[in-house]
């Protein structure tokens, strides 16, 4: 199977991004081999700024940008992106209503052997929580691709969490997309598996083999946590009236705690989280965290059938 990091697909987005459009401009915290940032700036080194290991600056320069009417695309590791410099994107980004797409790469535990202090988990929670911001978490190259050209279609301030790791394409290169619109990806009338980023591939794998068991799924990719696909979470309920999230992030505030707030304010129905349990990262392979957390296709089919005795 073919696969791409999220990462690649958003260098080379930027490249054309800014082969299109002039106002385009990219900040980097001094990382922008690994962001992959480093494609804009051999492409347009006079758009391109590097600030240094100081992202709490490099949001301010981005929102002093922004003012001035050009688009920032701000990109740092999510822990310090979304962590270090969160008042800078609250205060000077979110507050100001600037239009400063953060673009966060190496979230979550597939970090790797970095560890808990690099492995961010609860980056989603903090950015859905800003009024007005926008959270994208795009399950492959190309949704990663499609997500960067919508977000500079989209004013104001946007999170978009990317990964490290190589990861299945799911998708062709001229899919859909469109902000705040979940991607229904196989339907079934027993349960809905809800997902986003690397949980969507292996929430996939689980349909398949259990549709081979005679159980039928449905597969959706959330890959907007906000705006949320509302819609399709209430009628996906209605039709399963069962409902499993799984995201590479803490179970508490991201994807999971989404769903539950639509699903308990308009059509409850029993939900099962998969997740980070409360709980930080620590050192390992990606692969070896994903099976010490239960992040794997095959823990996604043990707790359906769970799901399903309490349905």
């Amino acid at each position: 199977m073919e696969k791409q990091a999220t990462r690649d697909a958003y260098g080379k987005a930027l490249v054309e991004l800014g082969t299109q459009h002039q106002d385009v401009v990219v900040l980097d915290a001094d990382l922008s081999k690994s962001t992959k940032t480093a494609d804009f700036a051999k492409a347009f080194p006079e758009r391109f700024i590097n600030a240094g290991i100081a992202e709490q600056n490099m949001i301010g320069m981005a929102a002093g940008l922004a003012a001035s009417g050009k688009v920032v695309f701000a990109s740092s590791f999510a822990m310090f992106a979304a962590g270090r410099a969160f008042e800078m994107v609250r205060n000077s980004l979110a507050y100001a209503c600037l239009n400063v797409k953060v673009c966060a790469t190496h979230a979550g535990i597939t970090v790797g052997e970095d560890g808990g202090s690099h492995q961010s988990v609860e980056d989603i929670a903090l950015m859905r929580s800003l009024p007005g911001m926008t959270v994208v978490v795009p399950a492959d190259g190309s949704s990663a691709r499609q997500a960067v050209h919508a977000l500079y279609n989209r004013p104001g301030p946007a999170y978009l969490r990317l990964g490290r790791p190589a990861v299945p394409t799911i998708y062709p290169e001229d899919m859909d997309f469109e902000i705040g619109k979940a991607i229904e990806l196989r339907s079934g009338n027993e349960a809905t598996l809800i997902a986003c980023g690397i949980m969507v591939a292996r929430c996939l794998a689980a349909a398949e083999q259990l549709s081979q068991q005679g159980i039928e799924l449905s597969v959706v990719d959330m890959h907007t946590i906000k705006p949320l696909d509302e819609d399709m979470i209430i009628r996906k309920a209605r039709e399963t009236r069962a409902i499993l999230t799984a995201e590479e992030h803490s179970i508490i505030g991201g994807l999971g705690g989404a769903v539950c707030e639509t699903v308990c304010a308009h059509y409850p129905v029993p939900v099962l989280r998969m997740g980070m349990m409360d709980v930080f990262g620590q050192s390992g392979s990606p692969e070896e965290l994903m099976q010490y957390y239960g992040l794997t296709t095959e823990k996604i089919m043990e707790n359906v059938q769970l799901l399903l005795k309490n349905k």
